[in-house]
């Protein structure tokens, strides 16, 4: 491959950084989906139910379906408000006489798609689907909506539709209204009322006026939708513990009574089955996606014909299936059923005496039947042989695509056993033995789950190992171009032979034809590409490996310099570890801020007297962001809290506009660009419109704020008032450009005031607070390295390549004859060693880099993870609240809502790229070999993360390892973008270098480097071989 640039290794590591993260979606959620299987029809002639009636209740927690509470919407005059008492008493009462209940679990993601699917087809979709959206898309696979004769439904246009578009053409009737109705802000009641309305409508006067409808409505086999968002609406808005979200759980429970009574009056038979249950929970924080608890449990209740009644016992005792969960429910005496979310289907499926929907893997819950255990035995024989149909398809496909298909153990030696197990259990039946071929059918079904989990989990070991090493080849690829191109400056060319390149090829090109003959997707080719690409030039530049070990370390460096090293690598490891922990426990940052406050204490006593006011800063800083990680994650909207910080943020733009000139007094190029009149007064003026824009954002915000609380809705005109702030703020900026200046700290206090307003108007709490210290520490990271890079380039040595290992027994010498090791920075030999050869491996004005730089990108990484944790839980999706983009956004769109949240969860991330872009001209680095060393250390948790990924176990652990590997996994690409984006930011960019403490200047229009003795600067050799060096006008460079 020919040597990248800058430019082509970012975009190498954006493409690989994008595969490779969805590769967790091939090799840990494949598609379960089969083509090519026969149905199996019910036994019997007459089905349990003619038609069933489908209750959904949208992000309903099974807890509060069935706790009590006090009455949240009591009538007047009810001195019995503050009792407790179930809000849904006509669901209770079909708990405890007519029916059979429990809690349906579902699977992450708890989205509303991934749910209906589960609950209406009987599979779980691959954790992917729910990135292809709510609406149109269609359900490409069976449900019970394709197996009914006709299905009405009626609600949401997110989720009817996608139903409708997928089935056979004129079987499923769509009423949805408008997106319009979707409000977060208005009273969600409404859009239940709206569905319960629409199905009064149908029966009492569409039924009536249209004869052919009344007819067909009277048919067997018929399923009635009813989507009640209303819930998850107001927990979104409210929380599941507020008010309007208990309210809701009584206008729901009243409206379900009406509808079964209409439904039961209409047909007047006697034979309507009713299920009643939910998509997904809702988290304490209004939120769901991800697989807490709260959000995978849902309530399941079943009544009408061919369901069971209820199981009791005396009261005193417990009935079998409770827990903790349901200990506070007061149904104790009453027997919970618990089944999986695509078990729902299944009853759905028999109830009405259709076939199962082929793709299914729900089992038939038998204890939710009112049948003989005849009955029952041939309900689950027909479900056992549809799972089986499946997996004997899906077994056949692998097998025509695998050149040595190993298959699943548990089948015995042939298929043909399988079907002689079919025949046993109806054998079984035959002869009056139903307790033993439901035994017999239950073994079946759990033998062939794990043989779809056999064939789904199949090419797993082969995935893994090839994406480890992509994974590896590029944290080796990525270190042998930062030693090519930023330590070695690309002297050492690489080294390539023809037997080697033709054996390379010989062997991809059989791997690839391995992946052809089996049928791979594309994306298996993608995942072989990257190993060998870049396993390929690690080989090939073995020899600039080689010398730049040589060069980091020194000609002559002794065991006891690598063993030092190496103790600094196992610490950065030890961070990376930490880093790893705090996915878990956001406290791992508390305890870093805290022990980073000793960071310069490590350079020494005249270090920390010299610069006191910047440790002293740096400490605070620490201090400060050490707090954030200690609060909880699930905030609660203050808006004095939100107040407090704009006021900060205010204060820090006015305070700058009145103390500018002083700030940058010395710095000459400023002082020029600033020397008009006009020019001053421009820079003020628009620097004076963004703290305007400040202080609007908090006046808007409040407004906003206020009106929601009220439940009033969002006032049109506080709505686009607040998008005029939103989007000037991150227009003004750029008129700047008008008049500019390249001091740099003019620069990031622009970038601080553009966006202010946005961690204001997008927050619900202490948000302001964090963005205020983050932005402080960034600062003050930046001006410590230079210092520290300063303080520690002046007190080495650098001695001549003919004198004594500088690693040797003999320590090298600083300035003060004391040992440069004992300077505490164990570095700064590898340092003074790499400044012998800077002269001849500098380009244009930047130096090579050297170990103690790797500092820097630990320190980057450890911001980076920061900033996603400090003001939430990044690896949980429900830890970040909604509630501020409805001040924005009060309809539901999902990805325009979602759009404004990763807005503001990506300005840390500009904020730290701009400083790091800032340091790196501060430090002559080169743009990228930071960024790059940054990417390889992520790729180092990324793999970590890789192997941790669950897809079983509890949902809360399978949704949180996928969160987690996906974020690391896309850091690459993060990266890439900052290191982008940097190079704009700071394009001009220029420093004074009379700063506290930092020992040297720089005049203006000058050329000059720190510590390298390179353009501008005069140097002589002293007694021992040091370097003196002074600069052209004469002053020391220090």
């Amino acid at each position: 491959m020919v040597r990248l640039g800058r430019r082509g290794f970012l975009l190498l590591a954006v493409v690989f950084h994008l595969i490779y993260t969805f590769s967790i979606f091939d090799v840990y959620f494949v598609s379960p989906i089969v083509r090519g299987m026969k149905e199996f029809e019910q036994m019997g002639t007459q089905p349990p139910a003619k038609r069933l009636v489908l209750f959904v209740g949208d992000g309903l927690r099974a807890d509060k379906a069935f706790q009590s509470f006090p009455d949240p919407s009591p009538a007047e005059n009810d001195s019995n408000a503050h009792v407790p008492r179930p809000l849904a008493p006509y669901l209770r009462s079909r708990v405890l006489e007519h029916g059979t209940f429990g809690v349906s679990h579902t699977r992450v993601p708890t989205e509303s798609r991934p749910g209906h699917v589960a609950l209406i087809a009987g599979l779980y979709e691959d954790v992917s689907a729910v990135t292809t959206g709510w609406k149109l898309n269609p359900v490409n696979f069976d449900s019970v909506f394709n197996r009914s004769r006709h299905t009405w439904s009626w609600g949401s246009p997110d989720i009817l539709p996608m139903f409708r578009e997928g089935a056979v053409e004129g079987r499923i009737d769509t009423d949805t209204y408008g997106h319009e109705f979707e409000d977060f802000t208005m009273d969600a009641t409404a859009l239940d009322t709206w569905v319960f309305e629409r199905v009064e409508k149908l029966f009492k006067e569409d039924a009536r006026r249209d004869l052919e409808l009344d007819e067909q409505l009277r048919e067997e086999g018929n399923v009635f939708f009813l989507h009640l968002l209303g819930l998850d609406t107001s927990g979104h808005s409210y929380r599941p513990y507020s008010k309007e979200y208990l309210h809701n759980i009584k206008v729901v429970d009243k409206g379900v009574k009406e509808v079964t009574d209409l439904v039961e009056g209409y047909f007047a038979d006697g034979q309507t089955a009713f299920i009643f249950t939910a998509d997904h929970g809702m988290s304490d924080w209004g939120s769901h996606g991800d697989g807490h608890p709260d959000n995978t449990r849902t309530p399941l209740i079943a009544w009408g014909s061919g369901v069971a009644k209820p199981v009791t016992v005396p009261e005193g005792q417990k009935a079998e299936g409770h827990d903790e969960l349901s200990a506070d429910w007061g149904l104790d005496h009453v027997q919970r059923n618990d089944v999986a979310q695509a078990d729902v289907a299944a009853l759905m499926a028999y109830l009405i005496g259709k076939p199962y929907p082929v793709n299914s893997v729900g089992e038939l819950p038998l204890s939710y039947l009112a049948a003989s255990k005849k009955e029952k035995a041939e309900g689950l024989v027909i479900n056992a042989q549809q799972i089986l149909e499946m997996c004997l398809v899906k077994q056949e496909q692998k097998k025509a695509k695998t050149l040595r298909f190993v298959p699943f153990g548990g089948f015995g030696d042939s298929q043909s056993a399988q079907f002689d197990r079919i025949s046993d259990i109806y054998k079984d039946i035959n002869e009056g033995r139903p307790d033993q071929a439901i035994a017999k059918s239950t073994e079946l079904i759990h033998i062939t789950l794990q043989g779809l989990r056999y064939l789904q989990t199949y090419d797993w070991l082969f995935l893994r190992v090839l994406i480890t090493l992509g994974y590896l080849g590029f944290i080796a690829f990525a270190i042998t171009t930062v030693i090519d191109m930023h330590v070695l400056h690309g002297r050492v060319g690489a080294v390539r032979s023809g037997e080697a390149t033709y054996t390379i090829a010989a062997g991809f090109t059989a791997f690839v034809a391995l992946l052809a003959y089996q049928q791979a997707p594309w994306s298996y080719y993608a995942y072989a590409v990257f190993p060998v690409l870049f396993w390929e030039e690690v080989f090939a530049g073995r020899k600039a490996l080689k010398e730049g070990v040589r060069v980091l370390m020194g000609e002559e460096a002794s065991w006891g310099d690598y063993a030092w090293v190496g103790g600094y690598g196992v610490g950065a490891l030890a961070l990376l570890e930490a880093l790893v922990r705090s996915y878990h426990h956001r406290e791992v940052y508390t305890v870093c801020y805290v022990l980073g406050i000793f960071w310069p204490a490590l350079y020494g006593k005249a270090f920390m007297a010299k610069n006191r006011m910047l440790v002293a800063t740096w400490a605070c800083c620490c201090l400060l962001m050490s707090i954030f990680t200690l609060l909880p994650a699930n905030k609660v909207e203050s808006l004095t809290l939100i107040n407090t910080g704009g006021v900060i943020m205010f204060m820090t733009g006015a305070m700058y506009i009145l103390f500018e000139k002083s700030i940058i007094a010395q710095s000459k190029s400023a002082m020029t660009e600033l020397a008009s009149t006009e020019a001053d007064t421009l820079s003020r003026t628009i620097f004076g419109a963004q703290i305007g824009l400040v202080i609007l954002a908090m006046f808007v915000t409040k407004s906003s704020v206020v009106s929601l609380q009220a439940r009033e809705g969002l006032p049109l005109g506080t709505q686009v008032v607040g998008w005029i702030t939103l989007v000037s703020s991150l227009i003004v900026p750029f008129l700047h450009g008008l008049r500019p200046n390249s001091y740099y700290l003019h620069r990031l206090v622009v970038i601080f005031l553009a966006f202010a307003p946005i961690f204001i108007i997008l927050t619900i709490s202490y948000e302001g607070l964090f963005f205020f210290a983050f932005c402080a520490t960034l600062l003050t990271w930046v001006r410590l390295e230079h210092h520290i890079y300063t303080h520690t380039t002046s007190k080495s040595t650098i001695t001549t390549p003919s004198s004594k290992s500088i690693f040797g027994s003999t320590p090298p010498k600083s300035l003060n004859g004391t040992s440069a090791i004992s300077e505490i920075n164990p570095l700064a030999p590898a340092l003074a060693a790499s400044q012998t050869r800077v002269a001849a491996l500098e380009t244009g004005n930047y130096r090579a880099l050297t170990l103690a730089d790797a500092r820097i990108a630990l320190f980057f990484l450890f911001l980076l993870q920061s900033a996603f944790f400090s003001t939430g839980n990044i690896a949980s999706i429900s830890s970040f609240s909604l509630d501020a983009v409805y001040r924005l956004i009060p309809i539901f769109d999902p990805f325009s809502q979602g759009a404004l949240l990763m807005l503001k969860l990506l300005v840390p991330f500009f904020l730290i790229s701009a400083s790091l872009g800032v340091l790196n001209k501060r430090l002559r680095l080169a743009p990228g070999g930071i960024f790059a060393m940054v990417m390889a250390l992520s790729d180092g948790m990324a793999m970590r993360f890789f192997w941790l990924v669950r897809d079983e176990g509890s949902w809360l652990e399978i949704g949180m390892s996928i969160s987690h590997f996906c974020i690391v996994g896309l850091l690459g690409v993060f990266v890439a973008g900052l290191e982008g984006g940097s190079g704009v930011v700071v394009r001009g960019v220029e420093f004074r270098d009379d700063e506290e403490g930092s020992g040297s200047k720089e005049e203006h229009g000058e050329k000059s480097r720190t510590g390298n003795g390179s353009v501008g600067e005069k140097e002589k050799r002293v007694g021992n071989g040091a370097v003196d060096r002074t600069r052209a006008d004469g002053t020391p460079d220090t």
